[in-house]
């Protein structure tokens, strides 16, 4: 369940944003975020790395920690969403069980890892890129979670009485442990399972696996 990448922000009038750009940006600030953590990477070294003007990157974003918020959010569009991809009078716990394995794929991929660990560890010396990431990101992300499980209550799929914020709480913890806890490389369909047995131990009626293309 992931949210969708806002606009960058574009201070005052000007010329239309290049697309091209703004890629470059993101892919550049991405690549420096793995390689050398928030504290090595700047506003300079990302207009260097993606072949722009200095004045390019800041005209979009006002701060270092926006743009690597941002950037690492754009990671999450490949995660496919509940709400987008559930067909017209599709059961919600088939179309949970249809995307699972998708969404092992792209938890276990190196990348997303590295990154998702990056985000975390800057808390303690950065804690305005955590900050950033969790207010314009991570709650909104969370309300769409929360809203599907309050539908999945009133559709008889999860317990009435099951508290949804607590539950949404200890999915989180469970995935942050595999993804960043787990030592060695993460099998996409081991990660796939894992999911789906955090999803079952959370009070979810999920078909068997095989059952609906899950």
């Amino acid at each position: 369940m992931t949210a969708d990448r806002p606009a960058a922000r574009r201070e005052g009038p000007g010329r239309p944003r290049d697309p091209h750009a703004d890629d470059a940006i993101m892919r550049a600030a991405l690549d420096l975020l793995v390689e050398r953590g928030v504290e090595r990477t700047s506003i300079e070294q990302v207009a260097k790395r993606a072949g722009v003007a200095k004045v390019t990157v800041y005209r979009r974003w006002r701060t270092k920690e926006d743009l690597l918020a941002q950037a690492v959010e754009g990671l999450r569009e490949d995660l496919p969403t509940v709400t987008a991809h559930r067909e017209p009078d599709e059961a919600l716990p088939d179309v949970i069980a249809r995307l699972l394995p998708r969404w092992g794929e792209l938890l276990s991929a190196p990348r997303f890892r590295a990154l998702s660990a990056r985000v975390l560890a800057a808390g303690a010396d950065h804690p305005r890129l955590l900050e950033v990431y969790r207010t314009h990101y991570v709650l909104p992300r969370r309300e769409r979670a929360r809203a599907i499980m309050v539908r999945a209550q009133a559709e008889g799929h999860l317990a009435a009485d099951a508290d949804v914020d607590l539950l949404i709480d200890m999915m989180e913890g469970a995935v942050i442990q595999r993804l960043l806890l787990t030592p060695g490389p993460l099998d996409p369909a081991e990660t796939a399972r894992y999911l789906r047995a955090v999803l079952v131990q959370a009070g979810f009626a999920l078909p068997p696996p095989g059952a609906g293309g899950g």
